[in-house]
């Protein structure tokens, strides 16, 4: 893999998870009064969501990042080697 198409698809990632961590944030802030309409385990769910909903969205973020990541550095990797291979032979 080309080092700008790497560092390409990790600024994409990186923006995609950036905005999503924002609109699970900013939209649970927001509408809490709102949210609190309905409750969730006997809570508030403005408050559950503030509490714990928006940490367990957080912690899926981390992962789906390091996950793709993963993927990405192994990719770039196997590339490499392919051409390190094909310019030694």
């Amino acid at each position: 893999m080309h080092t700008t198409l790497y560092w390409m698809r990790t600024r994409r990632l990186t923006i995609t998870l950036l905005v999503l961590w924002f609109a699970a944030t900013f939209t649970v802030s927001f509408f809490a009064r709102s949210l609190n309409a309905w409750t969730f385990l006997g809570f508030p769910l403005g408050f559950y969501m503030s509490a714990q909903g928006v940490l367990i969205i957080y912690l899926i973020i981390v992962w789906g990042y390091a996950h793709r990541m993963d993927a990405l550095d192994d990719e770039a990797l196997e590339a490499e080697s392919a051409a390190d291979r094909s310019t030694h032979s």
